[in-house]
């Protein structure tokens, strides 16, 4: 692992073992439901926000603020996505006792207690006894596994879901069309001619609006 400014931990390259909880730079990009411009236009190159726009611009700048070791970079609202960098600097690296979604074993383990269920009405003690303790006896492996295919807190996707809820949240009360796309894109960011890249990206976003690949009119 190598340390990206001397401070956050990154990967070398992009794995299935990677869990979105560790400590490194992320490149996220969210867009609108069916590209819909719900966040403005470009005019001249500039973005001009709308009223929802200015939701989703204002609230980004508050995920520090209720995220723990997030830090912001660069970031644009644009007609139908917004593109940001979320730094995660958590001081434990993040990777604390933390197992990823392709550790954990998630095969298909069917559990054979469910055979032992007592289709009767008047099971005996003996037989619900045995039941309690055949359940009680799995409740850890499958607490273990719902917590390992679980967002962890703090990772990139609990902090976007709060981030998109929260925009969805605002925007319907004032009662202002909106909606995203149910998935988001992230990209684990290498080193630092790819970061200054990106936020090179970022910054220019309304300036190279006609061709970007999600371009619409």
């Amino acid at each position: 692992m190598g340390k990206y400014k001397n401070k956050y931990r990154i990967a070398s390259a992009r794995a299935q073992w990677w869990d979105y909880g560790w400590n490194g730079a992320y490149f996220i990009t969210i867009c609108t439901q069916n590209r819909e411009h719900f966040f403005g236009e470009i005019n001249d190159g500039k973005m001009v926000l709308s009223s929802v726009g200015v939701i989703a611009d204002i609230l980004w700048h508050e995920i520090p603020n209720h995220s723990k070791f997030v830090e912001l970079g660069d970031f644009v609202v644009m007609p139908n996505h917004i593109h940001g960098i979320l730094i995660l600097d958590k001081p434990d690296g993040g990777n604390n006792n933390v197992q990823s979604v392709a550790d954990s074993g998630s095969g298909n383990d069917n559990d054979n207690d469910n055979d032992n269920v007592v289709e009767t009405l008047h099971a005996t003690s003996l037989q619900l006894q045995q039941l309690q303790q055949s359940q009680q006896s799995q409740q850890p492996k499958f607490n273990e596994k719902m917590a390992a295919i679980s967002p962890k807190s703090n990772s990139i996707s609990t902090i976007i879901r709060s981030y998109k809820s929260a925009v969805t949240k605002h925007a319907n009360r004032l009662g202002l069309e909106n909606g995203w796309q149910t998935r988001f894109h992230d990209h684990i960011i290498r080193d630092d001619a790819e970061y200054q890249r990106i936020s090179d990206y970022i910054v220019n976003n309304p300036a190279n609006w006609q061709e970007d690949k999600f371009y619409t009119v």
